[in-house]
């Protein structure tokens, strides 16, 4: 069957090629280059689906779109944008575009995503929503756009999840843009550190605890599920969550209710779950230290942050917000010189967007001049990364001392937190050498057979899972 489409493109090189690939694929392709030209074609017309840029010859292609939407309900859009940002994409998805595409895009996956609009012929509106200007999610990469897409197809459900990136990349602001910018921006947004509370309080602080229920409740405690009720609940660090907590975790997450520590009554919390975690939970799961039926619950819209290292072309971008934001807060009004754009742009970043933010600022305060030119990054620049690039060429300690200043730890723990996380690999060695014999595991490590019991439940390591690697 032969669908018509209006493409509306001011680039004519950019809408020969659209309309050739389209009409390869059988479609009927009408093309014009001006919102007047596409408004008088969807009167004479009938169209099964409309392509259109954001920046025409004569206004804006998306201001626009609710009144297109309105008028021809059952007609899908497809945005096409060289104006690559989180604003643009979630403001295209609020007047009911059926897709969105930053330029430059890949041809396939467009006309794939045409003949699916044409054969779905959805209706209605999208939830008018805001424009998300101002939100700190920022980069026009390619790899920053596939992470839009995604916020914007989970804005207007309950879908649950799972936002994956090292540390620095901004995974909170993530959460914080599907809830700010969703269904749910009346509710509260509550964010909760997992790796930050104690293991004896985290079902305490996540489900909350009737007075008396252990030593020290004096009085009814409301936790977590319940303040979040009608919003957010985004659980940060997951993967460090103790076992006992994935499981009542698990049981809230598939009935939709809680019950305190100490209490007998199930209450109904209705919250949606943003979780995150810098960790890869797979080779978690097969240490027996997360619960894969808890993986998959919160697995089911996994959204993964790029490194800064794999977003060069974000780098400056992001430090010019970071200069602006500093002003905002009291610093020195300061610019950034083209020969600091450079050197920033080759920096590592291991510790991510939060490291450079860390510079920006320093640099914004520090700084002689009113622009800051390599010169002035030059010194503030740790070169310590740069060893551990070379095989070898880093001692353990050196490694060590590396993560520790680049991981936060919640005040009063990074003892436990460290030793606990330092502790992990090695018996999980020692049981993976022994094939899940604790008694040749303890001869190992050169402890007894108790300690290395208490230490694995502690850890929340199965030693049975070993016996089948």
């Amino acid at each position: 069957m032969a669908y018509r489409a209006l493409l509306v493109e001011d680039d004519n090189a950019i809408a020969t090629v659209i309309r050739t690939a389209l009409e390869d694929e059988g479609f009927e392709v009408d093309s014009h280059d001006t919102i007047e030209g596409r408004d008088k074609a969807l009167a004479d017309n009938d169209y099964g689906v409309m392509l259109t840029d954001v920046i025409l010859l004569d206004g804006d292609g998306i201001e626009t779109l609710g009144e297109v939407r309105k008028a021809y309900p059952e007609m899908p859009v497809i945005i096409l944008s060289a104006q690559n940002t989180l604003d643009t994409a979630v403001r295209a998805t609020d007047r009911g575009a059926f897709e969105y595409f930053p330029k430059p895009f890949d041809l396939d996956e467009l006309v794939r995503a045409t003949r699916q609009a044409v054969e779905s012929r959805k209706g209605g509106l999208a939830p008018e929503g805001e424009s998300g200007e101002g939100l700190p999610l920022i980069g026009r990469s390619k790899a920053m756009q596939e992470v839009y897409r995604l916020i914007t197809r989970v804005l207007h459900n309950d879908l649950t999840v799972l936002v994956l990136g090292e540390s620095g990349t901004g995974k909170e602001l993530v959460a914080e843009a599907i809830h700010e910018l969703g269904a749910r921006k009346s509710g509260p947004f509550v964010p909760v550190n997992t790796a930050a509370i104690p293991r004896e309080l985290i079902e305490s602080e996540l489900f909350g605890h009737e007075k008396g229920a252990f030593t020290g409740a004096t009085a009814r405690n409301i936790g977590k599920f319940e303040q979040a009720h009608g919003g957010t609940l985004f659980l940060d660090e997951i993967g460090d969550m103790p076992a006992e907590a994935q499981t009542r975790l698990l049981r809230a997450l598939q009935s939709g209710r809680i019950r305190r520590v100490g209490g007998s009554e199930e209450i109904a919390v209705d919250v949606r779950i943003i979780a995150a975690t810098n960790r890869d939970l797979l080779p978690l799961i097969a240490a027996g230290s997360f619960r894969e039926d808890l993986y998959y619950r919160l697995n089911v819209v996994p959204i993964k942050l790029p490194p800064l290292r794999d977003r060069v072309d974000d780098v400056v971008p992001l430090a010019l917000h970071f200069l602006s934001r500093a002003a905002t807060e009291g610093l020195p009004k300061r610019s950034l010189g083209e020969d600091a754009g450079a050197l920033l742009r080759k920096q590592p970043w291991r510790g991510n967007v939060r490291e450079l933010q860390n510079l920006v600022y320093r640099a914004a305060l520090l700084a002689r001049d009113d622009v800051i030119d390599a010169e002035t990054l030059r010194p503030l620049l740790d070169a310590a990364p740069e060893a551990l690039d070379s095989a070898g060429a880093a001692s353990i300690e050196d490694s060590v001392t590396h993560w520790l200043e680049r991981t936060d730890f919640a005040e009063g723990n990074l003892y436990h937190e460290a030793l606990g996380e330092l502790e992990r690999p090695v018996f999980v060695h020692a049981l993976k050498r022994t094939g899940g014999n604790q008694l040749k595991a303890a001869e190992l490590l050169g402890i007894n057979r108790n300690t290395l019991r208490k230490r694995l439940s502690d850890l929340a390591i199965d030693p049975d899972r070993f016996s089948r690697i």
